[in-house]
């Protein structure tokens, strides 16, 4: 049985050390498993290669390097249309995902198991309000969306060849991986753990960008078009309250009574131009997304593989 371990990292010369002596020392019990170690490049600046070639020469490693930095969706998709296992593990290179819990991920890939999600019961070192959002973040996906995800679970997890044969089929440029594995459907099962600090350095993440908002509404947009129903639904409920109002209005002019003041018209202003405009961008996502498709780029460009 052979094993694929995907790490897309940028900059982490702090840790991958620590990571492969942690990965391979929790893989040495399993004396039926082969494993390769597939690390996908995203265009880092730092010693990260140099550390990687190193150990090269002591473990099954693969580098594969990207032309630019292409961000972390694009690395796990060229890490797993380069694995070779029969089933594959992504796993983050800041150790914040234990890589003791690899022999678990693949026993339940021995009993039968196609996707194996990792499902986080603590999270060290983060803010209870950050938290809290992704706990409501990951309600209204599942709410609004056509899958399921497990509640507090990454991207840490085994996926069988089966199902990532599935993952792959998709023609998406900018796929969702997270749901593409609840997507793909078969044998699923979920795993508990607490996640640890980060092991040294700090995220290459920031909250907007490609951080977790970004990834809360593509989790949204991938797979539901619920928001341009919603955009409808507001649409109906502003006319429905101007007309409302503007009874209110004829009426109050009639019997004498002052009707709103400016306050009360700038509070309906601002809050109808926001519908407005939430609609509006939920919009140009989804024409993004268009265009992207059709233009027909690759996901991701490498310079070279190392191996």
């Amino acid at each position: 049985m052979l094993i694929s371990i995907v790490f897309s990292f940028r900059n982490e010369e702090k840790n991958l050390k620590e990571l492969i002596e942690r990965v391979t020392n929790s893989l040495s019990e399993l004396t039926d498993v082969n494993y390769e170690l597939i690390f996908v490049n995203d265009d880092s600046n730092d010693r990260s290669l140099n550390i990687l070639k190193e150990k090269m020469q002591h473990f099954p490693i693969k580098v594969i390097n990207m032309s630019r930095r292409f961000g972390s969706g694009p690395c796990v998709i060229a890490g797993f249309e380069h694995a070779k296992g029969d089933a594959v593990i992504y796993l983050d290179s800041d150790l914040q995902d234990p890589p003791e819990l690899l022999p678990k991920l693949i026993q339940k890939f021995k009993e039968g198991k196609d996707v194996v999600h990792t499902k986080r019961l603590s999270r060290a070192g983060e803010n209870p309000i950050k938290m809290w959002f992704t706990l409501v973040a990951y309600r209204i996906i599942n709410l609004l969306s056509d899958i399921n995800l497990p509640i507090n679970s990454g991207d840490f997890k085994l996926i069988s060849r089966r199902a990532l044969d599935a993952v792959l089929s998709s023609q998406e440029y900018d796929p969702y991986v997270r749901g593409m594995s609840v997507w793909a459907g078969f044998n699923q099962d979920v795993i508990q753990y607490n996640r640890e600090s980060r092991f040294a350095g700090k995220p290459h993440f920031s909250i907007w960008g490609k951080g977790p908002v970004n990834e809360f509404i593509r989790g949204i947009t991938s797979y539901s078009a619920a928001p341009l129903y919603l955009s409808i639904l507001f649409g109906f409920f502003s006319v429905i309250i101007s007309i409302l109002l503007s009874i209110y209005s004829l009426y109050t002019k009639l019997v004498g009574i002052s009707a709103f003041g400016i306050s009360g018209l700038i509070i309906i202003v601002c809050f109808f131009s926001g519908i407005i405009l939430v609609s509006n961008g939920f919009i140009g996502i989804y024409v993004a997304k268009i265009f992207y498709q059709v233009k027909g780029r690759p996901k991701y460009v490498i310079k070279e593989i190392i191996e």
